[in-house]
This record gives structure tokens, C-alpha cells and sequence, in this order.
């Protein structure tokens, strides 16, 4: 029976090119490269009804048939469902790879599950962990906050973020994001959406908050610009696969009604 097959080098995803110029995911019974002797082949929940494979190559494969692509980049090249899968493919490759020894005795992890280890020593059990952010848009009548962030790759301007820490609620995350990185206090907290983030194990949870009082002051250490923009006059945004933009475009559709 067919079969997708997420290859991997390093962060890349083997895309295969289709007649119409387009690309897709390897789907056929067999694995699209030549397996090593040491390769690990990852079972990953289904698509749809067709078993998913996901492993790494030791070398880039580019031919007429194949291509590699940054799994980021990839979500302008694949339909959405496959992006997706390939970011919990990534995610599993990644959990593998940096977990072969126990954190506890030191001993040879080994999969116990398709999601799960266990120590060969000790029988210490551990599973994939996610790293939760949030990421919120503070709007003020017209106008919305955007940062920029000084580990972002590029001019363009994105919303207030962080991770969430032990003992927080989700809620007061972004509280104290946005007091530590803005000064700003806020209020009408609404949830929004979530959303995978690959890179390497995240999840976003994305919110919308109402601007209450203060002035901008920027934590220096985490932004390098930041300050209100109405729609009309936006500096570059964030692409469109990540959460920010889709709050960002949803505010610019509906700012009256959020």
C-alpha cells in the first residue's frame, strides 16, 4: 500500500516535482532513497487513511525528480495538509535525535512508542516536549502595536511574544510578556487561535488584547523598534504561514469588530 514519505536532511524536506511544476510528498510503497543501516523510520499519525514515514538522509538529494526545500519554505510549495505533517515529521526527528541518552543514569534511550522512550537502564520513560509561546496583537481603536524583535530574521515588524513559564496560565503569559516588553497594560484579553510552530517544537497560542494606559518602553534586550501603525500604513509584516500574520490580517478585516 502507498505511503507518504517525509525525507529529511538536516532542516530540509525532499519535495518531489510534479508534471505541472508544482511539488508534492514522495507517496508510493516504498521509500523514496536508499536506507542506511542505521536509519530510523518514524511511524507519524495518518493522513487521511495512509500511513506516514518520516526519516533522515545523510546527504542533500537534488535530480530531475527530487528537490530539496527548508520546511519553512516549503509551505509556499506544499498544500497545507502536507506542510503541516511535515512539521510534526520534523518535530519527531528532532525529539529523536536529541534525546539518545537518559537524562537521569546516562543510559541508551530507545523508542518505546511512535511517541515515546525508554531507558535500557533505568526504564525512565519520556515523551516529546512542546515548548509553549503565545503571541498577542494589542490594538488601540485604529491602530495596532507591532515590534520588532531582535532575533528576527529580516526588516519586517511582528506582535508582542514569548514563552510561557512554569506555573503560568496562558492568560498572564501574555500579561507579563507585554508588560516586560512594552511598559503597556491591557485589557478585553480574547483568545484566538493556535498553531503548530516547527521550529523546532513549538506551539503558538495566539490572543487579541485592548490597549488600557502607559507609554511604550521597549525591553531593549528582547526589541529593537516598536509602535502603533493603522492598516493603512504598515511596514513589512510577517509571511503568511505564521500565526502573527493571520492575527494581524484578521484585525485588518475586522478591527472594528474585535
Amino acid at each position: 500500500m502507498k505511503k507518504y514519505w517525509f525525507v529529511f536532511y538536516h532542516t530540509d524536506l525532499l519535495l518531489e516535482k510534479t508534471d505541472d511544476g508544482g511539488y508534492t510528498i514522495p507517496f508510493q510503497e516504498e521509500p523514496p532513497t536508499i536506507i542506511g543501516q542505521q536509519t530510523i523510520i518514524h511511524n507519524i499519525t495518518p493522513l487521511k487513511n495512509y500511513e506516514v514515514k518520516t526519516y533522515y538522509i545523510e546527504g542533500p538529494i537534488n535530480n530531475n525528480k527530487y528537490e530539496m526545500c527548508g520546511l519553512r519554505a516549503s509551505y509556499n510549495k506544499l498544500p497545507t495538509h502536507l506542510y503541516l505533517k511535515a512539521g510534526k515529521c520534523e518535530e519527531i526527528l528532532y525529539w529523536d535525535s536529541t534525546t539518545q541518552y537518559c537524562g537521569v543514569c546516562g543510559g541508551k534511550m530507545k523508542l518505546h512508542t511512535d511517541i515515546s522512550k525508554k531507558c535500557e537502564k533505568c526504564g525512565k520513560e519520556i515523551w516529546p516536549q512542546l515548548a509553549t509561546a503565545i503571541i498577542v496583537l494589542i490594538h488601540n481603536k485604529d491602530k495596532v502595536l507591532l515590534v520588532h524583535a531582535n532575533n528576527f530574521k529580516g526588516n519586517y515588524y511582528g506582535l508582542v511574544a514569548g514563552f510561557v513559564e512554569t506555573g503560568e496560565t496562558l492568560e498572564q503569559a501574555v500579561i507579563r510578556e507585554v508588560t516586560e516588553e512594552t511598559g503597556l497594560k491591557i485589557k478585553n484579553l480574547k483568545y484566538y487561535g493556535s498553531q503548530p510552530w516547527p521550529y523546532p517544537c513549538g506551539l503558538m497560542v495566539g490572543f487579541y488584547a485592548e490597549y488600557e494606559s502607559g507609554e511604550i518602553k521597549l525591553q531593549r534586550s528582547e526589541l529593537g523598534a516598536g509602535g502603533w501603525f493603522t492598516k493603512d500604513n504598515l511596514p513589512a509584516i510577517p509571511e503568511k504561514l505564521s500565526i502573527a500574520r493571520k492575527l494581524i490580517d484578521n484585525w485588518i478585516e475586522n478591527f472594528n469588530q474585535i
